[in-house]
C-alpha cells in the first residue's frame, strides 16, 4: 500500500532572501469562501463579528487579523483564513472549503512593491494601497489575491497547482529589483 505524504504548495521552493526582501510560505489553517444569500449580507456581517470578531469586508478590503482575516474575494464572497466557519454562518451564507486549494506565500521588505509592480496591474503604492486593503488581480499571468498585510509585506495567494509559478516569477522580480538597488 503507498504512503502519502502531505506537502504544502511551495515546499522545497521558499523561503528566498533577496536583496533586502523575503519570500516565505504562509500555512494560514483553514480557509472557507462565505458568499451570502440573497438579502443576507447584513445579518451575515453580524453573524461573523459575533462568531469570529471581524465584520464582513467591503469591496477591496480585509477585516480582522493576523490568524483570524476575511479577505473580499469577489463579487458578494469572502474567504475566512484561519479558524473553521461557525456553523451558525450557514444560515447566512454559502460556506466551501478552500484549505488545501490556495498556495499562499509572504512577500516582505523593502522592495516588495517594486517587485510587485512588475507583476500586477495596480497601484500597490502604500499611500493608494494600505493595511487590510486586498485585490483579486492578475500576476503576470495568473489570477491572485494581493493583501496589504503591513507597511512593506503583502500576502499573496494563487491556486496551489500555480505555486512553483508564482514563486518563479516573484523571484525573478525580487532579483531584478534588487539589481537595480
Amino acid at each position: 500500500m503507498a504512503e502519502l505524504i502531505a506537502k504544502s504548495p511551495c515546499e522545497g521552493l521558499v523561503p528566498a532572501t533577496i536583496g533586502g526582501m523575503s519570500l516565505t510560505e504562509e500555512h494560514p489553517g483553514a480557509m472557507w469562501t462565505v458568499a451570502p444569500f440573497k438579502g443576507q449580507q447584513v445579518a451575515l456581517s453580524k453573524a461573523l463579528e459575533t462568531a469570529h470578531g471581524m465584520a464582513f469586508p467591503a469591496p477591496n478590503r480585509s477585516t480582522g487579523k493576523a490568524g483570524s482575516r476575511a479577505v473580499w474575494f469577489g463579487r458578494d464572497m469572502a474567504l475566512l483564513i484561519g479558524p473553521a466557519p461557525d456553523a451558525k454562518l450557514a444560515v447566512h451564507a454559502a460556506l466551501t472549503d478552500q484549505s488545501d486549494a490556495w498556495a499562499v506565500v509572504r512577500l516582505e521588505g523593502a522592495g516588495a512593491e517594486d517587485v510587485l509592480a512588475r507583476l500586477v496591474p495596480v497601484d500597490l503604492r502604500n499611500q493608494v494601497f494600505k493595511r487590510g486593503h486586498t485585490v483579486r488581480a492578475e500576476l503576470k499571468h495568473m489570477m491572485a489575491s494581493v493583501t496589504r498585510t503591513g507597511p512593506q509585506a503583502f500576502q499573496i495567494m494563487v491556486f496551489r497547482s500555480m505555486a512553483k509559478t508564482l514563486v518563479h516569477d516573484l523571484k525573478t522580480a525580487m532579483e531584478a529589483v534588487a539589481a537595480r538597488g
